[in-house]
């Protein structure tokens, strides 16, 4: 068997120590004598499982006892609707647009309410983060909402939007584990899997309590309400139970490597590798402002559309797996997540050296 190295966007790389583990346990899990995916989500064998998932979770990211986490199913663009259903209380929310993913949150939200974009980085392709410090937040909005992380445009929040008491909403999908994180300035994060925690399928939500409610907006279905799934411990329903057994082996990864601290230092270390080299690249460009930079998503290009395409074939035919990148950027993109390896860093690397040397001018 041959591993390749995906640099797929999502769904990504997970690691292979957790494939591994689960392909040992795939017919027989712990002795039950079935798969997880075939036991039922009300058997005290699979409430075990999502406690445990949460339980590593919380020490994680050192979520506050007055959060509430679930595992969700729709995925963020779901979230992008129940979000406002729940939140957008005086149907007003203030939204800052980073790209492709906060455009479809703003389409979904203008549903249910107003609202306004007070910063976008339209204007230059997304390739930056706007200025946070001095924004102009509407008096009745509801709530602030942010993409964390880009993962079509690579930028990423270093410092958060000065919100005052408003409330702070972040998808978290792409960066998500991949540093610290201060939950406490956030009223609601979050975060579909398929990108740095598990397989497609699962989304998972950290909310403050205080946010949990029965006044939603009306018409809002009983699937869509986070206090339903609160109340019911993420079990109101069959949730999806193979995808939060294998979130829980990966929080379980991050914990044994070290946490959340020396996984930051581990991805610093991944990205620079790539960063460095097309900064002194005469071929290969980064797409991004410097200082905005995502650890989890590096777009690059050569300025040629036939020289990127040949570089992706190329690639592929290397082992180098999904380095095309999205229709709007053009060009090519790394996703470099928890569990790609510094090697597999390193190598598309020494591949792109050989691969401009030989096709100097």
């Amino acid at each position: 068997m041959a591993r390749i190295y995906n640099f797929s966007a999502g769904p990504a790389v997970l690691p292979e120590a957790v494939l591994r583990e689960a392909a040992e346990e795939m017919l027989d899990y712990k002795g039950t004598g079935m798969s997880v995916m075939e036991m039922s989500h009300r058997s005290k064998t699979f409430e075990e499982i999502i406690g445990d998932a949460e339980k590593t979770l919380r020490e994680l990211i050192n979520i506050p006892s007055n959060y509430k986490v679930l595992f969700l199913q729709g995925g963020a663009s779901q979230q992008f609707a129940m979000i406002p259903m729940n939140l957008m209380k005086n149907r007003v929310a203030d939204y800052i647009n980073t790209g492709q993913w906060t455009k479809r949150a703003i389409a979904e939200a203008k549903m249910y309410g107003k609202v306004n974009v007070i910063a976008s980085s339209e204007d230059k392709t997304f390739s930056y983060i706007p200025d946070v410090k001095h924004l102009k937040i509407s008096d009745d909005a509801d709530y602030i909402y942010i993409c964390h992380n880009n993962t079509i445009y690579g930028t990423k929040y270093n410092e958060l939007p000065e919100t005052g008491d408003k409330i702070l909403v972040a998808d978290m999908s792409s960066d998500i584990l991949s540093e610290p994180v201060d939950v406490s300035k956030y009223g609601l994060i979050h975060a579909g899997v398929q990108k740095n925690i598990g397989p497609a399928g699962v989304v998972v939500v950290i909310i403050r309590e205080d946010l949990i409610t029965d006044d939603v907006l009306p018409g809002t279905p009983t699937m869509l309400r986070y206090k339903i799934h609160a109340d019911n411990n993420s079990l109101y329903n069959t949730p999806p139970a193979y995808g939060i057994y294998m979130c829980g082996k990966v929080f379980k990864w991050i914990q044994n490597i070290g946490g959340l601290e020396a996984m930051k230092k581990i991805n610093q270390e991944k990205v620079a590798v790539l960063y460095d080299y097309l900064d002194a690249s005469s071929m290969f460009k980064g797409t991004v402002v410097k200082k905005d930079r995502s650890l989890m998503n590096a777009p690059f290009v050569t300025g040629s559309d036939e020289l990127d395409a040949k570089f992706v074939k190329a690639a592929k035919a290397a082992g180098f797996e999904n380095l095309k990148g999205h229709r709007t950027v053009g060009g090519m993109r790394a996703s470099i997540y928890n569990a790609m390896p510094i090697e597999g860093v390193k190598a598309l690397v020494d591949f792109m050296k050989k691969f401009e040397e030989e096709n100097k001018e």
